[in-house]
């Protein structure tokens, strides 16, 4: 993402890169997040021009649809170099350790390439997303407007997921309103929540990283304040009043009792991080403990979204 040729005096990360099959990708990319990978980032092997690399920052066990998949990490600049060869080249017998490729990364590259990509994005009617450095035009005064910088955590409101859960945002009622957003990321629907009028969020996240960002990103928007992080065993389900969650198929069909035990009688909720064909055993696994289920999509992804019954258990 860098430009290579940039003097890097004080390298920030240690890039990881290598190629490998299909196959291979879950396993390795256990592997990497178990030895301290900040982030993993997939893109097509076998395409012939950059312009046709689609790049995949993936949930734990999503696994792109790619012959070879060129697999980049990113770890603190310290990391043990050989240590992480070893546990590559035990994991794929017929990796040579010099397929493993290593590069030095200074912090503001990664900014920088984040901005030179993102442009401001609008969802639903009035909430917009704009990267930090680029201001907003005067004039608009229904504009809702979430300041962005992701830093190493999922969520800038360009992947179909999170730009659905926005949009659902947009059309809530959250006016003074309490939100728990589960799996919170960048902290991008909860600041966005907080800017259309939420009272409080509670954040949750199980990467230390993305709770950074999330706070990082709270201060950012002058919402800090009234947003509470925490780690899934640190969060204490109180009755709120929304709930979003923005992360995979099985993980959200293990936390629908959570979820239910989380939000007020009647209170709505929104899903997303599905594929399309996945939503059949969901809609059936939150039907016991809500109503009025709906299904939108954008892309390949889905979001469900309903409310919780009066009186159920999951």
């Amino acid at each position: 993402m860098s430009n290579p040729e940039s003097p890097i005096p004080n390298p920030g990360f240690l890039e990881l890169s290598l190629t490998l099959r299909q196959v291979q990708q879950e396993s390795v990319e256990l592997a990497l997040q178990d030895a301290g990978a900040l982030s993993v980032t997939l893109q097509d092997a076998d395409a012939d021009t950059p312009d046709e690399q689609a790049i995949f920052e993936p949930g734990v066990g999503e696994t792109p649809l790619w012959g070879e998949i060129e697999l980049s990490a990113l770890f603190d600049a310290g990391a043990d170099r050989a240590g992480l060869v070893a546990v590559l080249t035990e994991l794929v017998p017929d990796l040579a350790p010099e397929q493993v490729r290593f590069r030095e990364v200074v912090d503001q590259d990664w900014t920088r390439a984040w901005m030179d990509q993102y442009r401001p994005m609008r969802f639903g009617r009035r909430l917009w997303i704009y990267p930090w450095n680029i201001e907003p035009p005067a004039g608009d005064a229904e504009a809702v407007v979430v300041r962005l910088d992701p830093g190493l955590a999922f969520g800038t409101g360009t992947h179909p997921t999170t730009a659905l859960c926005l949009e659902w945002l947009d059309g809530a009622d959250l006016a003074g309103r309490t939100l728990v957003d589960y799996g919170c990321g960048s902290g991008i629907l909860a600041i966005a929540a907080l800017k259309l009028g939420a009272a409080r969020v509670v954040g949750v996240d199980n990467d230390p990283q993305a709770l950074t960002a999330s706070t990082d990103n709270a201060a950012r928007n002058g919402v800090a304040e009234r947003l509470a992080l925490h780690l899934p065993d640190d969060f204490r389900p109180e009755p709120a009043d929304a709930l979003v969650a923005n992360i995979l198929a099985g993980p959200l069909g293990e936390l629908a009792p959570r979820f239910a035990a989380c939000l007020k009688p009647g209170a709505p909720f929104a899903l997303s991080g599905l594929l399309a064909g996945q939503e059949g055993e969901l809609l059936e696994r939150y039907d016991a403990a809500f109503h009025d289920l709906a299904v939108a999509r954008r892309e390949d992804w889905l979001r469900i979204d309903g409310r919780r019954r009066p009186a159920a258990h999951c």
